[in-house]
């Protein structure tokens, strides 16, 4: 094996670090937990970790290194995730300045779960600093002469696999504060703190 099990607990280590940092994935997976209930809380944790795997198994199998490269297509790729998480934040802060909630978290909107799958997949396939931090991380516990595919595999997807139970934890907590959350100045105040955040991500990624 090309990672020994003890540099794989230091990768596990770096990988829980990172993971835990709020940025983009976690801030669309409260929004649309707060719009969409539970349902849409999952569905985007979904379409986050299939966008991990994606971004990972490129890294691992080199394929990132070549759109890293590209700097025509990394722009591109890079202004498409400025455009989609401002737009993801505007509507957000659109919400929380109508205020218009009824009933219970995410009830008028439990069937939308294909459009929280798209919007926490794209959140994390269209922000390119995800494939730097996995190129920059990698590298560190590779040896190419050693490490094969499956093991590169491994560790790539790791990131993919606790970034979901992070995910799933946070969710789980949004149920649990469900009651409170339901009041509708505390839905206001989480729509207008994850839609600046959204756009600020954006600023963040433009500059």
């Amino acid at each position: 094996m090309g990672t020994s099990w003890s540099e794989y607990g230091s990768y596990l280590v770096l990988v829980v670090l990172l993971v835990i940092a709020p940025g983009p994935d976690t801030m669309v997976m409260l929004k649309n937990s707060l719009s969409s209930g539970g349902r849409g809380g999952l569905a985007s944790i979904s379409g986050i970790a299939s966008g991990n795997i994606l971004n990972g198994s490129a890294a691992a199998l080199g394929l990132g290194a070549l759109v890293a490269q590209s700097q025509t297509l990394f722009t591109v790729l890079r202004w498409f995730g400025v455009a989609y998480l401002c737009y993801l934040g505007v509507q957000a802060l659109r919400a929380a300045w109508r205020g218009e909630y009824g009933g219970d978290v995410g009830a008028a909107r439990r069937s939308g779960g294909f459009r929280c799958f798209r919007e926490g997949f794209l959140s994390n396939v269209t922000n390119p600093k995800v494939l730097v931090m996995y190129l920059s991380v990698l590298p560190q516990f590779i040896d190419p002469a050693q490490t094969s595919i499956a093991e590169a595999l491994l560790l790539a997807n790791t990131v993919g696999v606790l970034g979901a139970i992070w995910l799933l934890l946070l969710l789980f907590v949004v149920r649990r504060a469900r009651v409170w959350l339901n009041r509708r100045h505390v839905r206001r105040s989480m729509d207008a703190l994850t839609g600046t955040a959204l756009v600020g991500f954006g600023a963040a990624l433009a500059s």
